[in-house]
């Protein structure tokens, strides 16, 4: 059973704080804090003897509810693993209505986000859900993903965004450096220009919204800030966050200010007029001394939606 193809809801997602799922510590701190989006964590950050309970905490915690950000997911391990069909079915059927979108990890292929939209087809219609309501996510993570990050772009109805994962890619290419995220020593230019690039074309290419991945020194605010900055100059969306004093940076650094917010508006409502006088009938106009068209409409209307404005 596969999903109907419909607009997906549009979702900020500034900050995206990873919570292992077998914590009840930092599921319970995750509650209060202020980031667009979350994950709960069933890959990486569990251990293979806990998954099954993992799974239970976060079925439990999902229906308790009381977090602050309004976007909750939660990542499934990947298909090189024996736990991701279980991952999917327990937690849709335990608690489907509270989950916005699935995060699947390591994809190398479409086929593998195909395979994930009919087990969640299947799960959805057993626990009574709206078939196509939950999202997914995938995170590019390897040479083979990004060589197929168009295709798997293109791949479902379900997806909302393409993620960067940056420790198992510095694996996969090896690059010598420890620090996931960081520069590379002995390397001055950005190691990681292209593969931001080349996820963030194939991202919009679909419509879907681009994200990068975490920094985790989570001590070097100058670090995450210069990592921040210079993915969401890209026109990144939004970064994933490893710990509370990562939050307040990420979220100024991928809203726009204040002055472009107010020249997007002023785009949006001169074109707006211009279009209503010409009947419809319009190609450029001038705003600020620039040329503005349909695209220039466009792009206002993203600095817009990035920072919630729209």
């Amino acid at each position: 059973m596969t999903s109907q193809r419909s607009p997906r809801q549009f979702r900020a997602r500034r900050t995206v704080l990873a919570v292992p799922g077998s914590s009840d510590r930092f599921i319970a701190k995750s509650r209060g804090l202020d980031v667009d989006a979350l994950f709960l964590d069933l890959e990486d950050a569990v251990a293979p003897a806990a998954k099954q309970e993992a799974r239970a905490r976060i079925i439990r915690e999902l229906n308790a509810g009381g977090w602050r950000c309004p976007t909750l997911t939660v990542r499934v391990n990947d298909w090189g693993t024996p736990w991701t069909t279980a991952d999917v079915l327990e937690v849709v059927a335990g608690a489907g209505r509270h989950i916005d979108a699935i995060v699947l990890p390591k994809v190398q292929s479409a086929a593998q986000v195909v395979a994930l939209d009919l087990v969640l087809g299947q799960a959805e219609a057993s626990a009574g859900l709206p078939v196509g309501d939950i999202g997914i996510e995938v995170q590019i993570e390897d040479a083979l993903g990004l060589r197929e990050a168009d295709a798997i772009a293109a791949s479902s109805p379900r997806l909302e965004s393409l993620v960067f994962g940056p420790g198992d890619f510095m694996a996969s290419m090896g690059m010598r450096g420890l620090s996931v995220g960081s520069r590379l020593d002995g390397y001055d230019a950005d190691a990681f220009h292209y593969v931001l690039s080349r996820i963030l074309v194939a991202a919009r290419a679909c419509g879907l919204q681009a994200i990068d991945g975490p920094y985790v020194s989570i001590r070097d605010a100058e670090g995450f800030r210069t990592s921040a900055a210079r993915a969401a100059a890209l026109g990144y969306d939004g970064k994933w966050v490893l710990h509370p004093d990562q939050v307040a940076a990420g979220n100024e650094i991928f809203t726009p200010d204040e002055a472009q917010v107010v020249r997007a508006r002023r785009i949006i409502e001169a074109y707006a007029r211009a279009t209503d006088v010409a009947g419809g009938a319009v190609g450029a106009i001038v705003v600020d001394d620039e040329m503005v068209d349909e695209a220039g409409v466009r792009l206002a209307r993203a600095i817009l939606a990035k920072g919630g404005r729209d």
